[in-house]
């Protein structure tokens, strides 16, 4: 089966945070969204169907994880991750932010120090702050048109940390790490005895010609010092399904941080969140697979369009996902300036790069393409003509 992702969805009216929330957030809703990281493509018809069929049964009743929705995540991640695990050392979670919110509590204190990566995914900043811990951030480099990590700061900033949160691959800019990064990473985070939070939300949309690798496989020192989560959310754009997976390989980790959850009664599934995951796992690869074709597509119309018609940008383009960092600098515009351009005049709602890391990220901006490429065009081409 071929699948349309140039198809127009129309989502307005549905509740959707990218599209409905834009009055909220930005103060109008004459933009096009290109902001929150869900894409504007149809779900693939397995899921749809799957919901549909349980939908047909009147009585939507507590729920569980069952037998086979456990052996679909074990053989999900055995086969596109290379872990082979066991049925307990997975854990159902409502959403990563969700477990990483969950993880805080378990394992850390106010002021206990948490060290992440910046820019980054803002969850990752507002929930050490919103929640009394101390954070602190070791600024990536860009290389070569790549986020890269500074190893000698990390060090530094990793004194006295009793927690990394850490994107794999990285968001914003879609980088894979290489194993050799997340090997050092493991390494001083346990000279300095900080645990690791490792988000591979975004692993599944390694796009073609990069290897991503899954952080509890580069070391023994990797395996036993982190909580891993994934999910087929993004990967499969059901992300309102709140859908996610732990796990776990040290058995101390898994006990206490399990424990907390069991405790708490808070990471149950819901009838729908477990089926519609179950499906993706089991019938979405030929969906994924032209997926991420359709999707390197988009990645290089847009370099190809910044190079030759918006030169003065800089770009981190995606190695993995569909979320792409710019910095408009260049042409030498107040972040004010800049802002009222892409809103006044391109009419498109992107994500403040302060929003990742504060004034360091001023005039840069987060942008998803995850959409059909006749809308990429079209915005990309209004951008342009607002920086002019």
């Amino acid at each position: 089966m071929t699948y349309n992702f140039d198809e127009i969805i129309e989502r307005h009216g549905t509740g959707c945070v990218k599209h409905d929330m834009l009055l909220q957030h930005y103060g109008r809703t004459d933009l096009t969204a290109m902001w929150v990281a869900d894409m504007d493509f149809r779900s693939p018809d397995c899921i749809s169907e799957a919901i549909r069929r349980r939908s047909e049964h009147p009585v939507y009743g507590y729920s569980f994880s069952t037998e086979s929705y456990r052996k679909t995540m074990l053989s999900w991640l055995s086969r596109h991750y290379g872990i082979e695990a066991e049925r307990d050392q997975l854990h159902f979670i409502p959403g990563i932010v969700a477990g990483i919110a969950f993880a805080l509590m378990a394992f850390t204190h106010e002021d206990d120090k948490i060290l992440v990566l910046t820019p980054v995914y803002p969850p990752f900043i507002n929930l050490p702050d919103g929640s009394g811990r101390t954070l602190v951030a070791s600024q990536l480099k860009i290389e070569n048109g790549r986020f890269a990590i500074d190893f000698d700061d990390l060090r530094n900033k990793a004194r006295g940390c009793k927690m990394m949160i850490m994107a794999n691959p990285h968001n914003p800019g879609g980088t894979v790490w290489s194993a050799d990064d997340l090997r050092k990473v493991a390494a001083i985070c346990a000279e300095n005895h900080v645990m690791v939070i490792d988000d591979e939300i975004h692993a599944d949309l390694t796009l073609p010609g990069y290897q991503h690798t899954a952080f509890p496989l580069v070391s023994k020192e990797a395996a036993e010092n982190c909580l891993m989560f994934f999910s087929p959310s993004k990967t499969f754009n059901i992300a309102g399904l709140s859908s996610s997976i732990c796990y776990v390989g040290n058995d101390e980790l898994r006990q206490r941080f399990y424990g907390f959850l069991d405790t708490y009664e808070i990471a149950h599934g819901n009838v729908f969140s477990i089926v519609g995951a179950e499906a993706a796992y089991t019938h979405g690869e030929e969906w994924l697979s032209q997926l991420l074709d359709y999707l390197a597509g988009n990645v290089a119309f847009t370099s190809d369009f910044l190079k030759r018609e918006m030169p003065e940008v800089k770009a981190v383009m995606p190695e993995a996902s569909y979320l792409a960092w710019l910095d408009f600098s260049a042409y030498g515009y107040p972040h004010a300036e800049t802002w009222q351009r892409l809103l006044d005049r391109a009419h498109v709602a992107l994500n403040d790069g302060t929003t990742f890391g504060g004034k360091a990220y001023e005039n840069c901006f987060r942008i998803n393409i995850g959409c059909p490429r006749s809308v990429l065009n079209d915005v990309l081409q209004r951008i342009a003509k607002a920086m002019e």
